[in-house]
């Protein structure tokens, strides 16, 4: 005769529920690569403007333009991290769409940014050429203010989210550096802009891959 199946309780519902989800959590790891590749070249775009700023020189290229060449590895990356999961957790999909509409908004940014440049340079311009000195008023001094808003909004929503306080300080870093920004020169602004992507994503990014690098051995001894 077969054994009546047994009726759970609500508290051993509600721990096997817990114990569900700390597995699901627990296989999650995030290698941190994208995070170290895209901390590490705003940094560097940053310091090279502010190079071609103070000693006077101009690549024949904006170095920016290689933030849109580092989507292609990005796409790779995302792709083979995605693979690697074991399981996705109810929260994967709410940050994809939250890093994807932050990156939307970067580029809508660069386009209005650009846009107001195409008007207000020819105003500049002559404006300088009756007056014999610059407009009081300079545009590019509040860009970077403009995007150190972005950078922490969803590094610090991330940082909450996943409970990793080094990406959570770190946004809330780009929100301090944004409101400094506004008070001073383009070149101070450059600084602040390298230092944010520097707490925001390379510093997180290298703690994410130590850790995922332990939890990788960890994996492997637990198979032998």
């Amino acid at each position: 005769m077969s054994q009546p199946e047994k009726q759970l309780t609500e508290k051993e519902s509600l721990d096997l529920i817990a114990k569900m989800i700390s597995k699901a959590k627990d296989s999650y790891h995030d290698t941190g690569i994208g995070a170290i590749m895209w901390g590490a070249l705003i940094a560097i775009c940053s310091i090279v403007k502010l190079s071609e700023i103070h000693f006077g020189y101009q690549l024949p290229f904006d170095i920016y333009l290689l933030t849109f060449i580092a989507v292609i590895p990005q796409v790779f990356i995302t792709i083979r991290e995605k693979k690697e999961r074991k399981v996705k957790s109810f929260d994967d999909s709410y940050m994809d769409y939250i890093w994807l509409g932050f990156g939307i908004c970067i580029f809508l940014l660069i386009f209005i940014v650009n846009s107001v440049f195409h008007v207000w340079e020819p105003v500049a311009i002559e404006y300088r050429q009756l007056t014999g000195h610059r407009s009081a008023f300079q545009f590019s001094e509040f860009i970077s203010p403009l995007f150190l808003l972005l950078y922490g909004l969803p590094t610090f929503i991330t940082g909450a989210a996943c409970k990793f306080k080094p990406m959570l300080w770190g946004g809330i870093f780009c929100w301090v550096c944004c409101i400094t920004a506004i008070f001073t020169s383009i070149k101070i602004d450059l600084l602040l802009t390298a230092a944010s992507a520097i707490m925001a994503w390379l510093i997180p990014g290298i703690l994410m891959e130590r850790e995922y690098r332990v939890y990788k051995k960890e994996q492997v001894v637990s198979h032998v």
